[in-house]
């Protein structure tokens, strides 16, 4: 759920910083009316880029008891941070 003025980290889309980016909407909801598309909405919601980045390193370990099996491998999951500026 989104709000106008809202920034929000998703999964890496392509574009660069202060460009425009737009989302077909699946899904509106208030406190008495849920429309639901079939397959998306008409309406649309429109941000802005503001950075594309990588988020902190996690490790990912693979290991084996009595085996002397130890596998370790870092990851770092690339974000694209968004504003939302228009809602509808």
């Amino acid at each position: 759920m989104v709000k106008q003025g809202q920034s929000i980290k998703i999964e890496k889309i392509i574009g660069e910083a202060n460009k425009a980016v737009k989302f077909d909407t699946l899904l509106i909801a208030n406190d008495k009316k849920l429309d639901l598309g079939k397959p998306s909405l008409g309406n649309q919601v429109e941000g802005k880029i503001i950075e594309q980045g990588r988020n902190k390193k996690i490790s990912v370990i693979k290991f084996k008891n009595k085996t002397r099996y130890k596998r370790n491998v870092g990851h770092r999951q690339p974000y694209t941070k968004v504003e939302i500026t228009k809602i509808g």
